[in-house]
């Protein structure tokens, strides 16, 4: 009986509704490239702060980080996200994604 009642609470915990299975994955894939996003950004920030880039490159990767940051705004607004919900709890860890400044 107790096998039952398991496997009931584990259908509970995972929501196997196509509409909830589609936007969870939406939700993964969008919270590992927001992760990229922000270290290419601290990545260019340590770049730019160390000398290494012309005026030319430091304008062109801004340029660049800026639309990434629209274009994922606009995918989480599509799906129903804020870019709160990008951020895992990962529970003692603490969350997966720095908080922006």
């Amino acid at each position: 009986m107790s096998g039952a009642t398991s496997a009931g609470n584990a259908h509970q915990r995972w929501k196997t509704d196509p509409d909830t299975v589609e936007r969870d994955l939406v939700k993964l894939v969008l919270t590992i490239v927001e992760l990229l996003r922000q270290l290419m950004e601290r990545t260019a920030i340590h770049r730019v702060d160390q000398g290494d880039l012309s005026e030319e490159q430091e304008e062109r990767i801004g340029v660049t980080l800026m639309i990434l940051q629209e274009r994922m705004e606009e995918l989480c607004e599509r799906y129903g996200l804020t870019m709160d919900d990008l951020n895992l709890d990962l529970g003692p860890l603490g969350s997966l994604l720095p908080r922006e400044f």
